[in-house]
């Protein structure tokens, strides 16, 4: 019985509080069940939905088991070969969807709540109303239950398949018994196996048409073919355990039964212990991009060529440079669709756990991978930064490992009296340029040649600002910056005027990082703030701004009058100013509120024992390598 009861909590999720272990529902579900499907099937019966009670009883768990077994791995092949989309069209086309699909969530809701009567006018009427819907719905014959539409990739010409569209899943019944939650779990975790095949045949489209071809390598000097490509072939290569051997690992996952147990085990094995080959390839991108550029511009030879291998059909339009960011934008994606798995496994469950282990190995990766990109790119700022100054002070080492640019600009500074006696007299504001790094604030006066005269500083914790009370025009867009210990080790007092209502908000947002916002004063993920969602991407042209992937769902923090938006991404809470033209609002509470719980789960901690061992692990493993 105990084994009944593993195997159909590894095909159907009808409570969430079962207390079956889904270790043994996955071991069992990994067997190689034997046996094929009869020609009757459980539509034909009592199913569980119709009559809870029998969730349990024998018949419904043989009938489960008897629709767990493998899938044909010629006929898995197969549907791989056949994705048409490379990975660039696949996360495009995922993007947009998950865009619509919140649009009409949104849409759906609120119209329901704009349409419903007022509940304070006439409560016991929807009170009466309510219970005969529910007499109506005891006494009409029950339904069968809908499919969830998960999303709308399925279309002969793109040659993308849903889970639910397996001709095996289709014949085998199993959809009767399976909740419409496990089927979107079922189909999250499809989506990432097809997801990396799509991956790997662009990548695969990159060394093969790209890096291979022989008159590039003629054109190209090793040195510039080692920027452009990197160590690619380890992330392809079979001996490396990247892509290859990942995606081949979960073809057999998927082969073993008709209903899959779980890919986030396989998820976290390698994250943990091969994808450092991503963080490599991607440190090297500022150099990557800066090589490409180059290349196009001073070799003729070499802008031709890759014009024309990019005409090539099996290109479908797409630029070289979508191809040599392939493995920064997969490794982020499979961050999310881990994310999009976890929301949906069962609490507390063994498929929970293994989501959060790869969750938390994936974001190890990400944040690598961010941090060697922007070591790259930040010790070179500091370098053409230092060489730039002129100090009229004591002078203060600007380059430190631990330092970086927040951001930079012009300003204007008032002189004289705080007061609008002096507005006719004289010119009040003269310019002066601030250097902000993340422990540092220097100001300067920008002087010929493209220098900046340094006469004054002050530790960034140091800081303080206060927005000044309209007083007319003159004084629109000032603020008041307080050195509380300056460069003379005193007290020093600036009255700042900004050229925008934005640019005041975004340099005191950045002068002080814990100052109480429009929405939130602590932490975004405390209230109910305002949230929208990313449709249109965006690159961040500032060291204060936040870049934006379609679909990206932001909590708003501060905004202002003229178009920007201070936020908090929600999957990976980096915070930065963008503008608002770039996203929508997602305006129902309800789905507001449901966003912000996938986030809490997603990055809850685990208890700290089993925490406090993983790191003993993660550091034992650093150490070996």
């Amino acid at each position: 019985m105990e084994l009944l009861a593993a195997a159909f909590s590894a095909a159907c999720a009808v409570d969430h509080d079962s207390s079956t272990s889904e270790s043994d529902a996955r071991d069992s579900a990994a067997g190689h069940l034997p046996g094929s499907l009869s020609s009757s099937t459980p539509g034909n019966g009592t199913t569980p939905e119709e009559c809870p009670a029998l969730a349990d009883s024998p018949t419904t768990l043989t009938e489960a088991l008897q629709m767990i077994h493998p899938i044909p791995a010629d006929s898995w092949r197969n549907l791989i070969e056949q994705i048409g989309l490379l990975y660039q069209e696949y996360r495009d086309k995922s993007t947009l969807q998950e865009i619509e699909t919140r649009r009409q969530q949104d849409a759906e809701i609120q119209a329901n709540a704009d349409g419903s009567p007022a509940s304070e006018d006439a409560p016991e009427e929807e009170e009466e109303e309510e219970e005969e819907e529910e007499e109506e719905e005891l006494a009409s014959p029950p339904e069968r239950k809908a499919l969830p539409q998960i999303c709308l990739l399925s279309n002969p010409h793109s040659r993308f398949n849903l889970w639910q569209d397996l001709p095996e899943i289709q014949s085998s019944g199993v959809l009767e018994i399976l909740q419409p939650e496990e089927i979107r779990l079922q189909e999250a975790m499809f989506e990432l196996v097809t997801s990396e095949a799509s991956y790997y045949k662009s990548l695969n489209l990159l060394v093969s048409h790209f890096m291979e071809n022989e008159r590039l390598k003629k054109i190209l000097h090793p040195s510039e073919a080692h920027i452009l490509f990197s160590n690619v072939l380890d992330v392809l290569a079979v001996r490396t355990a990247a892509s290859c051997r990942f995606l081949l690992e979960l073809e057999h996952r998927m082969e073993e039964n008709i209903v899959i147990s779980d890919v986030c085990d396989i998820v976290y094995h390698y994250a943990a212990n091969h994808f450092s080959v991503y963080i490599t390839y991607v440190s090297n991108q500022t150099y990557q991009e800066r090589t490409c550029k180059q290349l196009l511009q001073e070799k003729a030879a070499f802008r031709e060529l890759i014009t024309q291998l990019e005409l090539d059909p099996k290109c479908k339009g797409l630029p070289f440079s979508s191809f040599l960011i392939l493995p920064f934008q997969r490794i982020t994606r499979l961050k999310l669709l881990v994310q999009n798995i976890l929301k949906r496994v069962e609490e507390r469950s063994e498929r929970e756990g293994t989501a959060l282990d790869a969750h938390r190995e994936l974001e190890m990766v990400v944040k690598a991978c961010n941090e060697g990109v922007r070591k790259m790119s930040r010790t070179e700022q500091m370098i053409s930064i230092q060489k730039k100054m002129e100090f009229k002070i004591k002078s203060v080492p600007i380059i430190s490992h631990s330092r970086w640019l927040l951001k930079q600009g012009e300003l204007q500074q008032m002189s004289g009296p705080k007061t609008s006696r002096t507005l006719r007299t004289k010119k009040l504001f003269r310019e002066i340029y601030l250097f902000l790094f993340n422990d540092l604030l220097v100001i300067c006066r920008q002087i010929p040649g493209d220098k900046y005269q340094v006469f004054d500083s002050a530790p960034r914790g140091l800081l303080r600002v206060e927005e000044l009370e309209d007083q007319g025009q003159t004084l629109a867009n000032v603020f008041i910056l307080r050195l509380l210990e300056n460069a003379d080790d005193r007290e020093a007092t600036y009255m700042l005027k900004a050229s925008s209502q934005s640019e005041m908000k975004r340099w005191m947002t950045s002068l002080a990082p814990n100052r109480r916002t429009k929405f939130v004063s602590f932490t975004s993920r405390l209230l109910d703030c305002p949230q929208v969602q990313c449709v249109h991407p965006y690159v961040a042209q500032q060291p204060d701004e936040l870049t934006l992937d379609l679909a990206d769902i932001l909590n708003i923090l501060d905004k202002t009058e003229d178009g920007w938006i201070f936020g908090e991404r929600l999957h990976d809470q980096e915070r930065g100013w963008f503008p608002s033209s770039m996203t929508e609002e997602i305006l129902n509470p309800k789905i507001r509120s449901q966003n912000l719980k996938e986030c809490f789960r997603v990055h809850k901690m685990d208890d700290p024992q089993r925490s406090q061992n993983k790191d003993r692990r993660k550091l034992g493993s650093r150490n070996r390598q």
